[in-house]
């Protein structure tokens, strides 16, 4: 399976942190690191504090999406995650943006991530890993990147 997930973080070294996730993905079982988008650095949306650091991380695995997102909430915990409120300053912050082109709606999972079309720090990476992605239900992503041109976003790494 197919498998984008968004990684990001605004507290401590917010970079090595985000590397550190990155290289975590790698070690899921049964699944591949396929690739990563450079790491981006962009203003808080709907929240404060300091900037974030965004990568884009491209998998494939034999996972199902439950287990995958299992996966994503044990290594954000391992980072200190917490939870305090809707859009809180984080150690760590890994979505599950795409699962194929599959279409999940649990109480625990919305899959395509419902606001991947609105944030540049998420579209910006996906294309540079994929420039012809469509996202499920939505289209093709390079179709939403005009929306989101306003978005202060700033490349950290090659």
């Amino acid at each position: 399976m197919r498998i984008f997930v968004g990684i990001g973080a605004n507290l401590g070294d917010a970079k090595v942190t985000v590397g550190k996730a990155i290289d975590a993905l790698a070690q899921l079982p049964d699944t591949t690191l396929v690739a990563q988008s450079a790491m981006f650095g962009s203003a808080p949306i709907d929240s404060t504090g300091d900037d974030y650091v965004n990568a884009v991380a491209e998998l494939a695995s034999s996972l199902s999406a439950t287990d995958i997102l299992q996966h994503l909430q044990a290594i954000e915990l391992a980072h200190g995650r917490e939870r305090p409120y809707r859009n809180a300053p984080r150690t760590l912050d890994l979505d599950l943006l795409m699962y194929g082109m599959e279409e999940i709606s649990t109480i625990d999972l919305q899959v395509p991530h419902p606001r991947m079309t609105e944030r540049a720090f998420v579209l910006l990476p996906l294309l540079q890993l994929a420039a012809d992605v469509s996202i499920p239900g939505k289209g093709l992503a390079q179709d939403y990147v005009a929306a989101v041109a306003e978005q202060r976003l700033q490349k950290l790494s090659p």
